[in-house]
């Protein structure tokens, strides 16, 4: 029978007699074979295509009836994406020679991100008895293994022994060229992304002719607006993702990159719907700067404490040196522009003129660039993260313009603020990802800020489109 709890998988299987208890030829030559290469350590296999276990070699104490190979090893390494087995032997009195009652094995991994347990048969030979331990390998990580020996011919099954002492390390696997060639299309390494710089470097230019100079001094005055997108971009929005995390039990690396997402603030597409939507965009250039530059610190921060939360241990990189291209981004073609604007007048109303169409293009491309790289990462996306991400941009949407209401800021603030909180920087959150987790999980981590930025983009889209009719139909005199 299988025994499940939570999301730990465990099967337990009868001895002698049972389900799965034969002791057949390919249960004794697994037996044997794993047998054989356990005591020296060496990496075997049972069959073409099962590998068995490099252990490392750890102390263990006496008078138990569970053990593996000779005993001497606790932890046993295998490679990522692979199936295994592992025999554990035992001594418990009659099980071998079948004098007494045949006790059954329940096995639990503790990480079944890491490890699946897929099935426990019963084995018996010339000298001895125990079980033969099926298993598949995920992830990269470390899956702690919960043994017990249960009792048979017991009204309410009892414990004989419990073991918490043994684990597997999944390995990962290096990287082949074939595979980074499959993976071209990772978002830092499409050329069409630079081809698209110029393009996005004239039309930040143009946002530069907008910028207020009263506007800006105004704001750094009353800072209220750029400080309530910071506590909704980086307090609350990491906090929502975290809270769907477990509502919806997703995976560890998933969510790890959807909480990664959301702390993630500055999405380079805020100042053009506070443009399109009648927000104001000094203040959301100037909050995407501030944000931006509040990521250095308060990124590395959320990190570290969800991280902990999650009980993830890989050490997370924060791409200090995008997050200072970014700023370089922003702060060199918007100075530009805000020069034209004061010294070239007419060639300001000219690019003044194409930036809604130009930024309308651009933002159809972009679009298509994000799903285009992002196919083979979403290939395998499941229904949970899917709907979450949609609810992403929609709840920092509502949460800005609560937050910028209760200030009684005015209307096209209240806006910017809701766009600003509303809008992550997925591109920041891919390169933290990419960067500090191994291929396997930075690309199922990876599934969060592609799905967060599509759904993004195609709720802002709505959105205009929405209030473009709406103005059409009802203009305001």
């Amino acid at each position: 029978m299988v025994s499940m709890q939570g999301r730990d998988s465990s099967q337990q299987w009868p001895g002698r007699g049972g389900r799965g208890g034969g002791t057949g030829p390919v249960d004794m030559l697994r037996a044997a074979l794993l047998l054989i290469s356990l005591p020296w350590g060496a990496q075997g296999t049972a069959s073409t295509s099962l590998s068995t276990a490099v252990g490392h070699t750890v102390p263990l104490t006496g008078g138990r009836y569970l053990s593996i190979g000779d005993g001497s090893v606790m932890e046993f390494e295998f490679p990522e994406e692979s199936e295994g087995i592992i025999v554990i032997s035992s001594q418990y009195p009659g099980q071998a020679n079948g004098t007494g009652p045949s006790p059954t094995l329940r096995v639990t991994s503790l990480d079944t991100e890491v490890l699946t347990i897929k099935n426990v048969s019963a084995i018996t030979w010339g000298g001895g008895g125990g079980f033969v331990v099926s298993i598949h390998s995920g992830m990269a990580g470390l899956a702690p293994l919960h043994i017990q020996l249960m009792g048979a011919h017991e009204a309410l099954p009892t414990v004989i022994e419990e073991r918490r002492d043994f684990c597997i390390k999944v390995s990962p696997a290096e990287d082949t060229p074939a595979a980074l060639s499959a993976h071209l299309a990772h978002f830092s390494e499409n050329p069409i992304l630079y081809l698209l710089l110029p393009l996005i470097f004239v039309n930040k230019c143009s946002f530069g002719c907008k910028v207020e100079l009263e506007v800006l001094k105004g704001l750094l005055q009353s800072p209220q607006p750029m400080l309530l997108g910071l506590l909704g971009q980086f307090l609350v929005m990491p906090l929502y993702a975290f809270l769907m995390a477990k509502v919806f039990m997703l995976p560890k690396a998933l969510a790890l990159g959807l909480i990664i997402t959301c702390s993630s603030p500055g999405g380079g597409g805020s100042y053009l719907f506070s443009l399109l939507l009648g927000g104001d965009v000094t203040l959301a250039i100037s909050m995407t700067f501030i944000s931006t530059v509040a990521a250095t610190g308060f990124l590395p921060l959320s990190s570290a404490i969800y991280s902990r939360l999650l009980s993830v241990h890989e050490t997370l990189h924060v791409p200090i040196s995008k997050i200072l291209g970014t700023l370089l981004f922003i702060a060199i073609p918007i100075a530009v522009g805000v020069l034209i604007k004061s010294k070239l007048p007419k060639f300001s109303q000219l690019l003044l003129q194409v930036i809604k169409p130009f930024s309308f293009v651009l933002l159809l491309g972009g679009l298509f660039l994000a799903y285009r790289m992002g196919v083979f990462i979403l290939a395998g996306v499941r229904l949970p993260i899917v709907l979450v991400g949609i609810t992403v941009p929609l709840v920092g949407l509502l949460v800005g313009y609560c937050l910028a209401t209760c200030l009684r800021l005015p209307v096209a603030q209240r806006r910017t603020v809701s766009i600003e909180v509303g809008v992550q920087n997925s591109l920041l959150a891919l390169a933290m990802l990419q960067l500090s987790l191994r291929r396997l999980q930075a690309d199922y981590a990876s599934q969060a800020p592609f799905i967060v930025a599509l759904s993004g983009t195609s709720e802002m889209l709505a959105l205009v489109i929405g209030h473009f009719i709406y103005s059409s139909l009802f203009p305001v005199p």
